[in-house]
């Protein structure tokens, strides 16, 4: 008898059962990060996710830290990796958290890593769900699209890391649908982050002044509020340089 005609005690082909087992497996990670994200927003975790919620709890939570501080940056630390991986849309506020909270020569290191390790399980995730879904499914001008990401994975990632131009959550999962090694998503995303980190957590650091007005005037502060353009465009020239190497690679390769 052959696998195909294989029956379980169920009476059902063992290929059959067998496929489903593997889908399952395949999509339990994702679904598990959708899982996260929807418990998230059905216990009303994104409120705490905002500036209102800092300033209306800055004493509060500076004592905690001075208080408790290896606990403190380990908790941040765990709760910024969570964030990425479920794809909250928290990243820039939680990173002016942590320069409030910490200092931002302390709360660039914790974000850093915590947003790296975040997005390598978000990454993961999508691979085990998606895997080589681009290159299979699809010819022509994507199919060229994903070669040439594929050939120049860190360039391309280290560019669109460091230039504001995609949602930090696009850019984790992104890559999973191209054939992107792990190390480099990794080491990538990391340097590719870097200054951005250190630009809000160092808006956090000053932010307190900016907190007390806007709860004493009854407003809210949105990150947006805090980032100028002067910000926006340092990030886009450091994506430029970024872009160089790889832009020279392609025209020597054509010639």
């Amino acid at each position: 008898m052959s696998d195909e005609t294989m029956m379980t005690a169920g009476g059902e082909p063992a290929a059959a059962v067998e496929k489903r087992a593997g889908a399952l497996r395949r999509f339990a990670p994702i679904a598990v990060v959708l899982g996260g994200l929807g418990v998230g927003y059905a216990f009303g975790l994104h409120q705490y996710l905002s500036l209102t919620f800092l300033a209306e709890s800055r004493e509060m939570l500076l004592g905690f830290v001075a208080d408790n501080y290896l606990l403190a940056t380990a908790g941040f630390a765990a709760i910024y990796t969570l964030a990425v991986a479920f794809s909250f849309p928290a990243a820039s506020v939680l990173t002016i958290f942590g320069g409030f909270l910490f200092g931002w020569v302390v709360a660039s290191v914790l974000v850093a890593v915590a947003a790296t390790a975040g997005a390598t399980i978000l990454f993961l995730a999508a691979r085990s769900a998606f895997g080589d879904f681009l290159r299979d499914k699809v010819g022509g001008i994507a199919a060229r699209l994903a070669d040439g990401f594929e050939k120049d994975a860190f360039s391309f990632l280290l560019i669109i890391r460091l230039a504001p131009i995609f949602p930090f959550f696009v850019v984790n999962i992104a890559p999973a649908l191209f054939n992107v090694p792990l190390r480099t998503y990794v080491v990538a995303t990391f340097l590719g982050i870097l200054p951005g980190v250190a630009a809000y957590t160092y808006l956090g650091q000053g932010i307190d002044s900016v907190l007390v007005s806007a709860r004493e005037a009854g407003t809210e502060l949105s990150a947006a509020d805090l980032v100028t353009p002067q910000i926006t465009i340092a990030f886009v020239a450091l994506a430029v340089v970024a872009a160089i190497p790889a832009v020279v690679k392609r025209l020597r390769s054509s010639r």
